[in-house]
């Protein structure tokens, strides 16, 4: 419990500089568990009000389950919802029919978010991330510069020493915010446990199988598991030898894939 008390403290603690720091500043919320939890914390560090919206960028290949509970969320937590879709890579005909994950992942979430920058001006945008889920995101930092273009220079990151956070802006760029980096998967659902913290159903076994990371549903696969609450969860990822992201098509589509992404400015 001491441990998450002090995440949970570092990561209230990085909300409200953010919050300082930037003018006009959104999260992003993919519905999954680390973005609830992220939920919750924005409500604890601003007294029950989240003051910034919330973005979902919606591919159209959303589980039916989590576009259920994204409505039922925008009610329970009170947010602004703003849901971002690239229309015209729909036109173009890019789907996961036609191309592949990596392209299919690049077209219709980091454009989608590109436009939608260029459409609100955010300067800062807080971000679910942690640092053990993926090699590549183990080399964020919790505040995260991306240039114009969206790209992110992962071999050119700030220091961040005794807290001090990079808040100046690349030119015309913005800069991500990431409370979640120290958090692993068992702390998330530790916390969300101890916070009673709402979460889809897809996570829970059905069958034999459940998801352990929640993506778009022509390439998002389910684990072998029998855990069916967050106890069992919890026991099982104390003996699971099975990756985070072993059902998310995309990370394996080609060497590198997340690095390309990422680097791109996928989230």
């Amino acid at each position: 419990m001491q441990n998450l008390d002090n995440l949970e403290s570092q990561s209230i603690f990085i909300f409200r500089e953010a919050r300082y720091a930037f003018k006009n500043l959104a999260m992003l919320w993919s519905m999954g568990k680390d973005s609830n939890v992220l939920l919750w914390l924005a409500k604890k560090a601003f007294c029950g009000h989240i003051p910034f919206p919330i973005i979902h960028i919606d591919t159209t290949y959303e589980f039916p389950q989590m576009l259920e509970f994204r409505s039922w969320a925008k009610e329970y937590y009170g947010f602004e919802l703003i849901v971002k879709i690239n229309q015209e890579a729909i036109e173009r005909g890019i789907s996961y029919k036609t191309h592949d994950p990596v392209t299919v992942t690049h077209e219709l979430k980091t454009v989608a978010l590109k436009q939608a920058l260029e459409e609100y001006k955010w300067d800062g945008l807080i971000t679910g991330i942690r640092r053990d889920e993926d090699g590549v995101r183990a080399k964020e930092r919790y505040f995260s510069p991306r240039n114009q273009s969206m790209e992110w220079e992962y071999k050119n990151q700030p220091p961040e020493f005794w807290n001090l956070f990079l808040a100046t802006l690349p030119n015309n760029g913005h800069v991500r915010i990431q409370p979640l980096l120290d958090w692993t998967e068992l702390d998330i659902w530790l916390y969300i446990k101890r916070e009673n913290i709402p979460i889809p159903s897809l996570y829970f076994s059905k069958d034999g199988k459940r998801y352990r990371s929640l993506g778009c549903w022509p390439i998002t696969h389910p684990v072998a598991s029998h855990a069916s609450t967050i106890d069992e969860i919890i026991e099982e990822l104390y003996h699971t030898k099975t990756s985070e992201r072993a059902g998310r098509a995309q990370d394996h589509a080609e060497p590198n894939a997340m690095q390309k992404l990422r680097a791109k400015g996928f989230l």
